[in-house]
């Protein structure tokens, strides 16, 4: 199965260079080779093939003298695994206006090896896993156990896969990264978080649970952002009515890797997990859609001490609540009308499993499928101000 991604490369690289990241086995390389593979003015340079990764690591300026002279586009894949030629490449931005786009699927070591990130001279952008969007025909059961890995989806095995994928991989890209002195301490913590998904994060808790002290939690957790495993949705702090909670909450960056983890091998619906798991989902897509379309809006929760919820918030435009009822009742929307006495936000909704869109006391309530076929048509939030 063939999919069209969103994200459009060239049309980024008209703009600006790029680093561009995203978990391994999301697709990147197979969007490179199909977006620009065929371009003749494009090199690419790819950091996996052991004889290109000697040869540059010896001497970073061959980039620049082997360049054709109709080449304006430089790819180079997995620069994190040399960061030394960050300096060549800012030096063929300056000099011959080069445009690169510098792929990975992690910037810690960019980040905290002192690599040159080249001083605002390169944009971010990030692939995820696929979206709603993406798929000719979207099959929600099956996305919220298998996820969204393009080599999932088009597995005969999915599950054989995901396991291959956080049984190997995940630890694998742990142990390149150097970050952990004993993985088992890792792997444990990983199989805790995946059955916190959506949840408040406490450290020292999480810590009790593993046995190990809660600054190394913190630090595990800063690895999954790091190595785009994972991210943390902060919590909305601006009402002052209700006292806002401050801890964030976590999410997998793929539901596959979720049901892994978890060792699940379906989701029931009108369960507990299915719900978990479809708020996941709308975490994600909203995630995808924010960075895709490059909105610079604010991406948060809110929960008060007293309990009152609003699942997602975006910007100041759009307070969102997911239930994975059939039928959203007035009980469904307290968190809403309570985040809405603070006059913060401009529009609020819920995103339900309702048959049909209606109007509650001026809050939308969106069947699922229209919501995102909405969202993604850029009818509900766009980037006016």
């Amino acid at each position: 199965m063939i999919f069209k991604r969103i994200i459009n490369l060239l049309k980024l690289l008209n703009k600006k260079s790029i680093f561009f990241f995203g978990p391994r086995a999301t697709g990147k390389t197979f969007l490179i080779n199909q977006e620009l593979q065929t371009l003749p003015n494009v090199k690419i340079i790819d950091l996996l093939y052991a004889p290109t990764f000697d040869r540059l690591s010896r001497r970073p300026t061959l980039i620049g003298e082997e360049i054709a002279h109709n080449t304006n586009i430089i790819v180079i894949d997995e620069v994190q695994r040399l960061p030394r030629l960050l300096d060549e490449v800012h030096r063929l931005i300056e000099t011959k206006n080069i445009r690169f786009l510098l792929t990975g699927s992690s910037a810690r070591k960019l980040r905290h090896g002192g690599a040159n990130l080249l001083a605002g001279r390169a944009w971010q952008a990030q692939l995820f896993p696929l979206c709603f969007n993406e798929f000719q025909q979207f099959n929600l059961d099956h996305y919220l156990l298998f996820g969204g890995l393009p080599f999932v989806v088009n597995s005969i095995d999915p599950w054989e896969e995901l396991k291959a994928y956080s049984g190997t991989y995940l630890r694998e890209e742990i142990v390149a990264e150097a970050a952990v002195r004993r993985l088992e301490h890792f792997v444990s913590f990983l199989d805790i978080v995946a059955t916190k998904i959506g949840e408040e994060i406490n450290y020292a808790s999480l810590g009790n649970d593993v046995g190990i002290n809660p600054r190394t939690i913190q630090n595990f957790f800063t690895l999954l952002d790091d190595t785009l495993l994972g991210f943390c949705l902060e919590p909305y702090r601006k009402t002052k009515r209700r006292k806002a909670i401050s801890r964030s909450k976590f999410y997998l960056a793929d539901l596959g890797v979720t049901s892994s983890l978890l060792g699940r091998h379906e989701i029931a619906r009108q369960t507990e997990a299915f719900e978990r798991s479809f708020e996941h989902f709308i975490a994600l897509e909203l995630r995808a859609y924010l960075s895709y379309r490059r909105f610079d809006l604010a991406y948060n929760f809110w929960r008060t001490h007293t309990g009152f919820e609003v699942d997602f918030i975006i910007g100041d435009k759009l307070a969102i609540e997911v239930k994975s009822t059939n039928f959203v009742h007035e009980r469904h929307l307290k968190g809403l009308r309570a985040l809405r006495e603070e006059q913060l936000i401009k529009s609020y909704c819920v995103i339900s499993h309702d048959d049909e869109e209606r109007i509650v006391d001026g809050i939308t309530i969106y069947p699922w499928q229209k919501f995102l076929s909405d969202l993604w048509a850029d009818k509900v939030i766009t980037q006016t101000y």
